[in-house]
C-alpha cells in the first residue's frame, strides 16, 4: 500500500514508507506480556510502558513486562542483528496472529516502531490488523521548537505532555526557546515575575525526553532578542540603545531591536555566561546561540565600529566567537540563518561546524534561500512553522502549504533535517493545544515528506487520530472557523500600543501597521497616508488609519460570527462523542472561538467610533451591539480563558493579556458614557 488513500477505520501518522496488509486479525490476549529486549537500550523499559498503557486504555486488560529469552511475550520490542546495515530510525514491524514484532535498526528505531504499534492499538484496540511494515525517516533530524519565552512558559506537566506527543509521531528533537525565563543565577532582575524554569526542571526534563528518544538542545538568545536583559539597571548598558530601556513595556516593541553592543567586551562575556551556565544542565552535544533579528546591529552605541568594519563583518566575528566558545566544550553550535542570508557574505565566514536553521514561515515561500544556503555548502535544517502566533485559532491552511514547501525544498537540496517552529509573539495568546495540528503535519513531512499530498485527507488522517473524531471532519472546521478571524489579537495589540502612555503616538508601533496585512491586500490610501513623513499624526487618527487599513476584513464581522457560532456547535457535537479523552482540546476549541466572536464584535466597535463605519455595511448593526454589554462578555471570557491557561501554563504573562482585555473594555464602557451624554 502506498499510504496515498484514506484509510478504512484507522490511520497512521507518520505514513509509513512501506506496509503489506495480510489476511486475519491479531487479537491481544487477555493477560498478555510484551518481551523488551535489553539490546534496544531502554533501560527503563519505558516504551513497553507506553504500549501497556495503551492496552489498559483501550481494552481494560492489564499486561507485563519482561525480559531474556526465558520470558516470551505476545509483542517483542528488539534490535537488528546487524544495525549498522540499516539507517537510525528504521525499523519493521510484523503483526499476525500468533504476535507482535517490532524490530529497530537502533533505540529510535524501536521507538519508531512502538509508536506506530500504539497508534494501532488506540484505533484498534485489541483487534490489530495483520501486516508488515518496513519504515524509515526521510530527515535525520525532526525537530520540534517551542517558544517558552515570549509570554507563557509551560507547566513541567504539559512540557511532559508535549513532549509525549512528539514521541508519539516519531520527532527525535526539541528546543526551548528561551530569552529571559530561566532562572540564571545572578540574573534575577531579568527573570523576576516571569515564572521562569529552573535548572531542577531543566533537568528533570532532559531525562524524560532522552528515555523517549528525544534529545532536548539547548536555546536562548545571546545576541539579539534581548528586550527584558537590556530594560534592567544592571545590563542596560550592554545594549545598542540603553536610553529606551525605560520605555513602557509593549509586546510590539520586545519583537523589534534589543540587541547588544557587540564593541563593548563585556557583551561576550555575557553571551558565554549564558551559554556555559546552560549548557551544563542538557546531555545534548549541541548548542542554539539563535543570534537572529540583530535588527539594530550598528545603529547605535556600536556605529563606530559599523562604519570601520560593516555590519555583515560584525556580525561574522561575532557569531564565531561564539560558535568557537562551543567547540572548545565540545558542543556542535547552532544558530538562525536570517542574518546571514540577509548578508550572503556572512555564509563564506561561517564555522564549518555550524548548522544554520533556515527560517521561512511563508505559505508560498519558494526555494531560493534553501538553494543559497545548499550552494554555499553549509549545513543546514528547514524549518517552516505551525502558524498559532498572535491569533486564537490556529491558521492551519497556512501551516499546511508552508510546512509541505518546506519539506519538499529540504529533501530537494539534502537538508539534514526539519524543525518545526511554534511562535507566541505579543503574549503568547495561543492555547499551546491549538498548535497539536500542525506538529502533527509536520511530523508527517518530516518522516515522509510528499505521501499525504492532500490537505483535506491529511486533517481527516489528524482527526481521526489524534481526536478520536470518527466523521474526520473536526478539523476541516476549525480550519474553517479560523477564516473568520477578521479583528485579532495583533490588530487590538496594535490598536491600544499605538498610545504611548503620554497622549501621543508611539511611530514605532505605527510603522508595523503596513506588515499587519499580505502585500496583495494593502489598500493604496492608507499606505500613502502611512508613508506621509511630514507629520505625525495623533493617537486618534493613528487608530482611524490602522481600522481604515483593515476595515475591509473588519467588515466581515457579522458574516464571520454566524461562521463561527456554527463552528462551535459542530465541534461541541464531535468532540461530546469522543468522550473524556479529548475533553481538554474540546474546551479549548470553544474558548478560542468564542474569544475570537468577541474580537469580531470590539473591531466593528471601534471601526464605528472612529467613523470609519461609513464604509461598513454592518454600521447600522453596531449601533445596537450595546458596548457594555460587550465589555461585561470581554471579562467573562478572559476568567474562562485564564481557566485554560492553567491547565498548560505557569502564570507568567497572562496578567499582561488580561490587562490587554480589560483596557478595551474600559475604553468600551467610558465610549459608551460618552457617546449617552452626546
Amino acid at each position: 500500500m502506498n499510504g496515498q488513500t484514506p484509510l478504512q477505520g484507522w490511520t497512521i501518522v507518520p505514513t509509513p514508507q512501506t506496509m503489506q496488509h495480510k489476511a486475519g486479525i491479531a487479537l491481544l490476549p487477555m493477560c498478555g506480556r510484551i518481551n523488551e529486549a535489553r539490546a534496544a537500550g531502554d533501560d527503563r523499559y519505558i516504551l513497553a510502558a507506553q504500549l501497556i498503557d495503551d492496552i489498559r486504555a483501550a481494552t481494560g486488560l492489564e499486561w507485563d513486562i519482561a525480559t531474556g529469552d526465558r520470558w516470551p511475550g505476545f509483542i517483542t520490542l528488539t534490535i537488528l542483528d546487524n544495525p549498522h546495515a540499516h539507517p537510525s530510525g528504521s525499523y519493521t514491524l510484523d503483526i499476525t496472529s500468533d504476535g507482535v514484532t517490532v524490530v529497530g535498526a537502533d533505540f529510535e528505531g524501536v521507538r519508531n516502531g512502538v509508536q506506530t504499534l500504539r497508534q494501532l492499538i488506540r484505533q484498534c484496540g485489541a483487534a490489530l490488523p495483520c501486516l508488515h511494515i518496513e519504515d524509515r525517516p526521510a530527515f535525520e533530524t525532526r525537530g520540534y521548537y517551542l517558544d517558552v519565552t515570549r509570554g507563557r512558559v509551560p507547566t513541567l506537566d504539559w512540557l511532559k505532555t508535549w513532549a509525549d506527543k512528539l514521541c508519539l509521531y516519531r520527532y527525535n528533537q526539541l528546543q526551548l526557546y528561551v530569552e529571559h525565563t530561566f532562572a540564571f543565577d545572578g540574573m534575577s532582575e531579568t527573570w523576576r515575575g516571569s515564572s521562569p524554569l529552573t535548572p531542577k526542571d531543566i533537568l528533570e526534563f532532559d531525562d524524560y525526553c532522552a528515555e523517549r528518544g528525544l534529545e532536548l538542545v539547548p536555546s536562548v538568545s545571546t545576541f539579539g532578542h534581548l528586550y527584558m536583559a537590556l530594560r534592567t539597571q544592571s545590563l542596560r548598558d550592554l545594549g545598542e540603545f540603553p536610553e529606551s530601556a525605560d520605555e513602557p513595556f509593549g509586546f510590539i516593541d520586545r519583537m523589534r531591536h534589543h540587541t547588544l553592543n557587540i564593541s563593548d567586551e563585556r557583551a561576550f562575556a555575557l553571551s558565554t555566561k549564558l551559554i556555559d551556565d546552560y549548557l551544563q544542565l542538557f546531555r545534548s552535544d549541541k548548542f542554539n546561540i539563535c543570534a537572529d533579528e540583530t535588527f539594530d546591529l550598528g545603529k547605535g552605541r556600536s556605529k563606530p565600529l559599523a562604519e570601520r568594519i560593516g555590519v555583515a563583518a560584525m556580525y561574522a566575528d561575532y557569531v564565531t566567537r561564539l560558535c568557537r566558545h562551543l567547540e572548545t566544550q565540545g558542543k556542535q553550535p547552532m544558530m538562525w540563518g536570517d542574518i546571514a542570508l540577509e548578508h550572503p557574505e556572512i555564509l563564506e565566514q561561517l564555522p564549518e561546524e555550524v548548522i544554520l536553521l533556515n527560517w521561512q514561515y511563508d505559505p508560498q515561500v519558494t526555494d531560493e534561500k534553501i538553494r543559497t544556503v545548499a550552494e554555499s555548502g553549509a549545513t543546514q535544517i528547514v524549518c517552516p512553522a505551525v502558524w498559532c502566533w498572535n491569533a486564537l485559532l490556529p491558521r492551519i491552511d497556512d501551516a499546511w502549504n508552508n510546512i509541505t514547501r518546506m519539506a519538499r525544498y529540504g529533501a530537494q537540496y539534502q537538508a539534514q533535517g526539519m524543525l518545526v517552529t511554534d511562535w507566541g509573539d505579543l503574549g503568547h495568546v495561543n492555547d499551546p493545544r491549538m498548535a497539536i495540528p500542525g506538529m502533527i503535519i509536520g511530523a508527517q513531512e518530516a518522516w515522509n515528506p510528499g505521501r499525504v499530498p492532500d490537505e483535506a485527507d491529511m486533517l481527516r488522517r489528524i482527526s481521526r487520530l489524534e481526536y478520536h473524531d470518527a466523521s474526520g471532519e473536526l478539523l476541516d472546521i476549525l480550519a474553517r472557523a479560523s477564516h473568520a478571524a477578521c479583528f485579532q489579537w495583533n490588530h487590538l495589540v496594535t490598536w491600544l500600543e499605538l498610545d504611548d502612555g503620554q497622549d501621543g503616538v508611539n511611530t514605532g508601533v505605527l510603522q508595523t501597521i503596513q506588515g499587519l496585512l499580505p502585500e496583495n491586500e494593502r489598500p493604496d490610501d492608507v499606505i500613502r497616508t502611512l508613508q506621509n513623513e511630514s507629520r505625525t499624526p495623533s493617537l486618534a487618527e493613528s487608530r482611524r488609519i490602522l481600522l481604515r487599513y483593515l476595515k475591509h476584513h473588519i467588515a466581515l464581522g457579522e458574516t464571520a460570527d454566524h461562521l463561527l457560532q456554527t463552528s462551535a456547535r459542530r465541534i461541541s457535537a464531535i468532540t461530546a462523542t469522543a468522550g473524556p479523552r479529548i475533553a481538554g482540546n474540546a474546551a479549548a476549541f470553544r474558548v478560542a472561538i468564542e474569544g475570537q466572536r468577541l474580537l469580531n464584535r470590539v473591531g466593528l466597535r471601534l471601526a464605528s467610533e472612529a467613523g470609519v463605519t461609513g464604509t461598513l455595511q454592518s454600521c447600522e448593526a453596531i449601533q445596537h451591539d450595546d458596548a457594555a454589554n460587550l465589555a461585561a462578555a470581554l471579562e467573562i471570557w478572559m476568567e474562562a480563558y485564564a481557566a485554560q491557561w492553567s491547565m498548560t501554563s505557569r502564570d507568567s504573562e497572562l496578567q499582561r493579556l488580561q490587562e490587554v482585555v480589560f483596557r478595551v473594555a474600559d475604553h468600551l464602557r467610558s465610549a459608551s458614557r460618552v457617546q449617552s451624554v452626546l
